[in-house]
Order: C-alpha cells, then sequence, then structure tokens
C-alpha cells in the first residue's frame, strides 16, 4: 500500500506540475522534474570500484600470488580481471584495456609471480555465456596484457604452467559453444606462447575443458573432455 501511495502521489504531483507548466511555460526551470538532472544535485556523488560484483554475476576463477597472500587475481565471468593487494579489502579492475570482457580462468607463474595467464571466454554452457578471444599474459603483474593467440578457442577452460619451465604452457581450449570446430583441444607452448602446438583433439563438437599436472611428475597429465553444442531450442552434452 505503502508503495501504492507514493506511486500516486508522484504521479499527481507531476501532472499538477506539467498543467502548470502549459499555463505557463516560463515555469520549467521550477519543475519537480527538472532540478533532478542538474550537475550540483549530484556534485557530492562520486564513483567507486566496488570489485568483481553485481553486474558479472559469476566469479569464475581465482589464483592467490604464491609469496605473498595479500595479492589475489579475480577473474569474473562476464567483467574482466580484478587486482587485489590487501587481501580483499579492495579491487582494481587490471583487464579494462583488453579487447574481451569475459573470463574463463586465470594462472599465476610460480616461478615468476609477476606472470599472469588469463584465458578469455567464461567456461560455461548456459545462453548467456559470452566468448572470448584467445588468451593473454601479462609480465609485469597485471598493469599490462598481451594477446598470445588460440582466439578462435572462444572458451578457455584451464591453463597449467610447467613449474619447472616457464615457457611450457598447457591450455585446456573449451572450442566454440554455438558453432563447431575452431581451436578446441589441449594445445602447448615450449616459447612462452610465442607458438601454439595442438597435443589432444577429439572432434570438432569436443572440447577440453580442464587440464591437470601431477605435482610430484610434470610429464604426467589429465585432461577432462567434453561434447557440447548449443542450439537456439536443444543443448548436446556429452552424447
Amino acid at each position: 500500500m505503502k508503495i501504492s501511495f507514493k506511486l500516486i502521489l508522484l504521479l499527481s504531483l507531476t501532472f499538477t506540475q506539467l498543467n502548470a507548466q502549459k499555463n505557463n511555460p516560463k515555469s520549467k526551470s521550477d519543475s519537480i522534474i527538472n532540478p533532478l538532472l542538474k550537475s550540483e544535485t549530484y556534485s557530492n556523488l562520486i564513483f567507486r570500484s566496488i570489485g568483481p560484483a553485481v553486474t558479472s554475476g559469476r566469479i569464475i576463477d581465482i589464483a592467490v600470488h604464491p609469496k605473498n597472500p595479500s595479492i589475489w587475481y579475480i577473474a569474473a565471468a562476464c567483467g574482466g580481471v580484478f587486482k587485489t593487494t590487501n587481501a580483499g579489502t579492495s579491487f582494481e579492475p587490471i583487464f579494462d584495456n583488453a579487447s574481451a570482457y569475459s573470463i574463463g580462468c586465470l594462472a599465476i607463474d610460480k616461478n615468476n609471480p609477476n606472470i599472469i595467464w588469463v584465458g578469455t571466454g567464461e567456461n560455461n554452457n548456459q545462453r548467456s555465456v559470452a566468448y572470448g578471444d584467445g588468451i593473454y599474459k601479462s609480465e609485469d603483474g597485471g598493469k599490462s596484457f598481451k594477446n598470445m593467440g588460440l582466439s578462435k578457442s572462444e572458451h578457455i577452460g584451464r591453463i597449467v604452467i610447467d613449474p619447472a619451465n616457464s615457457n611450457i604452457v598447457y591450455v585446456a581450449a573449451y572450442g566454440p559453444l554455438w558453432a563447431a570446430g575452431g581451436e578446441r583441444g589441449i594445445y602447448k607452448t615450449i616459447d612462452g606462447g610465442i607458438t601454439w602446438k595442438i597435443i589432444l583433439s577429439v572432434s570438432e563438437n569436443t572440447g577440453f575443458n580442464e587440464i591437470h599436472m601431477d605435482n610430484n611428475n610434470s610429464s604426467v597429465l589429465y585432461a577432462c573432455a567434453h561434447q557440447r553444442r548449443r542450439h537456439e531450442w536443444t543443448f548436446i552434452s556429452g552424447q
């Protein structure tokens, strides 16, 4: 009832003011609506970053600095990458200059924590999922990023860095959700992302959403494959 009463009161005041303006055009500057659009009305309001929240809807991955637990990197499914240096008290967006906003995964190089890998394209399969444009690399702790390829993967599931050699990186590429083909499978680089070679593939409709490395033997890898295709009328998953 309170909402209805306020709405009726607002409409009544608005119509009253509009009638007054019609009879006296000079009164427009004194209306109820126009003063709300003046800059001084909002002069005490300031914008502030609230971190990876609200518009993203989903936090897709977290990577913590191996030597400084106060430094985290947060990947938002539809909101880029954020960094905190104070254990989450505040966050700074660090991926806004990239050409993709949807993120699938993060990875920090344990040998050099200033090297950050970002896989773009949310690694979920719902209808509202956004695609990315490959894999990015930062060598300065997230101050700048460079696209390192795999742009046709559209969705990156996971990134694994060889702890014995930072130039060796494995990527689980999911591939396009709404189409066949693309870059989907397990990809490997031995030169820090300059070139990539596919080392495992299944089919044009099957991608890989995860890859894991044995902690005791970096030559032992485990990968998870997933056949999926989304259409307007159905979703094919694992048939």
